[in-house]
């Protein structure tokens, strides 16, 4: 039967001694750490200079919501009895974080993607951004076949290209989202939005954000006025055909007058009955026309209430905020980095080094 014997615990003195030969021996190689600093400090210089700079265009704006209570209660009786709703209580779709997600979806960011750039109507924002991450380049390399996409077209004439389109947009979009887009408040206490796009390509930066922002201002316009317009519609084709319907009766009454001249006093009826008839008809006429009228001006009314989502306080403009590393930063980093690895290599040889001794 053998015996194990536990290894002592290391005490608070051989732990100090550890530490003081650790440090002796990286004095030791202070030459190489010397020269670890001044090869890192040459590296991150060059590294600084060949690094391409970073733009950032921003666009700031305030979120507004549907006012409040817009005083239209009293008629929404009459309205619902007609099949309208003229609350156009809507207001609460792209509140908060519905907003944000919307400026990250793929459908608002490709659209953004295949407008016209600005600065060359001969492009589309998308090409900027092959351009910018050299794409193409790398595509005559190693995947020809993507220089064959019409990239502009969003239905291309085969499922093949189709399926080729939509996978190098759905890189784009994911890197784009990852990379280059942020969306957010600076202070979750305001209702003040921010969007920043960053990019090596200052017209990309720039042009990106002014039309995302415009893509998305858009589909809020559309969306938030469509069940007014829709009620507008509606009202208007009713008012159409009761004022059709009152004017008709109006004229069924003179017609039954006209049809009936030198009339014999005991055949009356064969005058009153119809124009009776037609007269009640036109009044009845005449009063729903009146509150479908009333309700057509409320609905209009409604529709120029309707708050803008987006009152922009800043635009991008150039020049675009430039941030590049500079060159002493670039030297301290690289220095510390390359002298950091250099310790961390000279420990493991040094602990390998004992090792074998014992």
């Amino acid at each position: 039967m053998t015996e194990t014997k536990n290894k002592p615990d290391i005490t608070l003195k051989e732990l100090i001694l550890s530490i003081k030969n650790w440090i002796c021996y990286l004095i030791s190689k202070w030459y190489v750490l010397i020269l670890a600093v001044i090869l890192g400090s040459v590296a991150g210089i060059l590294y600084a200079k060949i690094k391409k700079p970073v733009y950032t265009a921003t666009t700031s704006f305030v979120l507004e919501g549907a006012e409040p209570g817009n005083g239209l209660g009293q008629y929404a009786g009459i309205a619902s009895m007609m099949g309208v709703d003229i609350g156009g209580g809507n207001g609460g779709i792209f509140q908060g974080d519905n907003l944000i997600e919307l400026y990250k979806s793929r459908t608002m960011i490709e659209a953004a993607l295949l407008k016209p750039s600005q600065s060359d109507s001969s492009k589309v924002l998308l090409d900027h951004y092959f351009d910018m991450e050299q794409l193409k380049e790398e595509w005559k390399k190693k995947r020809p076949e993507l220089l064959m996409v019409d990239f502009a077209l969003k239905h291309q004439n085969s499922a093949i290209m189709q399926r080729r389109r939509d996978s190098v947009i759905s890189k784009v979009v994911d890197d784009i989202n990852a990379k280059k887009l942020a969306v957010g408040k600076p202070d979750k206490k305001l209702s003040i939005i921010k969007i920043d796009v960053s990019g090596t390509n200052e017209i990309f930066a720039k042009e990106f954000n002014e039309a995302l922002v415009a893509e998305v201002n858009e589909f809020y316009i559309k969306t938030k006025t469509k069940k007014s317009l829709d009620n507008i519609s509606i009202l208007q084709h009713k008012t159409d055909s009761v004022r059709a319907a009152m004017n008709g009766a109006i004229s069924s009454a003179a017609v039954a007058i006209d049809n009936t001249p030198n009339l014999n006093p005991t055949k009356q009826v064969l005058r009153v009955v119809p124009a009776q008839r037609s007269q009640f008809s036109a009044e009845t006429n005449k009063t729903i026309l009146a509150q479908l009228l009333q309700n057509l001006e409320l609905s209009k009314l409604a529709l120029m209430k309707e708050a803008p989502l987006i009152q922009i306080i800043d635009n991008p403009v150039y020049p675009v905020r430039e941030s590049k590393m500079g060159l002493i930063k670039g030297a301290v980093i690289g220095a510390f980095l390359l002298c950091f690895m250099t310790v961390i290599v000279l420990t493991v040889l040094n602990t390998i080094r004992i090792s074998m001794k014992d």
